[in-house]
């Protein structure tokens, strides 16, 4: 939902995985508001740093477009640049989706974030799709086909992004990425560490062969199977969006990772 956290969610999907996000938020399964910051590391910080698994260069300038370079700009100024050239990559339809402020330290929250039950509502970087989730039937009740098209005009645009100008944007801001993730409570971590995890997270997320049921206990839908029900907040959100659109994303996100891992293994 954020054109970067596309980029996650997308990269979701991104840069995100990937976009996913927090990404294509809706009212099925909102997440509840967690009034405390997201800060807690989800594991402790080891006793020596040893370096990033995945290292990233961190140049000192970023391209606003083809004929002019800028000095990187601070996080806390970061939102204008940001949002500037994530419309140039993505498109003006993925950026008018992003909120205006923080965007950077909302993306960076919302990948840390993917791996576990809840995504906050208060740290997602998009907002919600304009129509309503749409389930069929009545004993059980499935998630419908026709809810995977809410996501068609999105995922179309996020698979059109050229993958080798949503990693140079990535790079560019990565110091900014870091600083945040950092802030964020991990002062002996790299971020670019945790979205590969996060990637191979939503590559690794079950392909359903069937429709998936559905129950309604109070006003939330949960997904009947146990396992399902059990993942990811971002593995939920790729099954919400159908397996075509899964698998596009899922291709997005190889190829993104392609390009940000210092290995050659990815998931299938």
């Amino acid at each position: 939902m954020e054109g970067f956290f596309k980029t996650l969610f997308f990269v979701v999907l991104i840069v995100g995985i990937v976009v996913f996000g927090w990404l294509l938020r809706d009212k099925w399964l909102p997440m509840p508001e967690d009034p405390t910051p997201v800060e807690v590391p989800v594991e402790p910080a080891p006793e020596e740093d040893s370096g990033p698994r995945h290292p990233i260069e961190e140049p000192s300038i970023l391209g606003i477009d083809s004929g002019e370079t800028r000095p990187l700009p601070t996080l806390d100024d970061s939102d204008g640049f940001f949002l500037l050239e994530t419309g140039q990559v993505f498109g003006s339809d993925v950026e008018g989706m992003l909120v205006r402020d923080s965007v950077v330290d909302r993306f960076v929250a919302t990948v840390d974030n993917l791996p576990r039950k809840h995504v906050p509502e208060k740290i997602r970087p998009v907002d919600r799709l304009a129509t309503e989730f749409i389930t069929e039937g009545t004993g059980p009740i499935v998630l419908s086909e026709e809810n995977f098209k809410r996501y068609d005009a999105l995922v179309e645009q996020v698979a059109a992004a050229d993958i080798d100008a949503v990693a140079d944007m990535y790079r560019r801001y990565y110091p900014l990425f870091q600083k945040s993730y950092q802030q964020l409570g991990y002062p002996d971590a790299y971020f670019n560490d945790r979205l590969i995890e996060v990637i191979d997270l939503l590559l690794a997320t079950p392909e359903p062969t069937g429709p998936i049921a559905l129950i309604q206990p109070k006003v939330l839908y949960e997904f009947i199977d146990p396992a399902l029900e059990d993942l990811a907040s971002g593995q939920k959100l790729m099954l919400r969006i159908g397996p075509q659109h899964a698998a596009t994303i899922k291709g997005v996100l190889r190829e993104l990772r392609s390009r940000l891992a210092s290995d050659e293994q990815a998931l299938p």
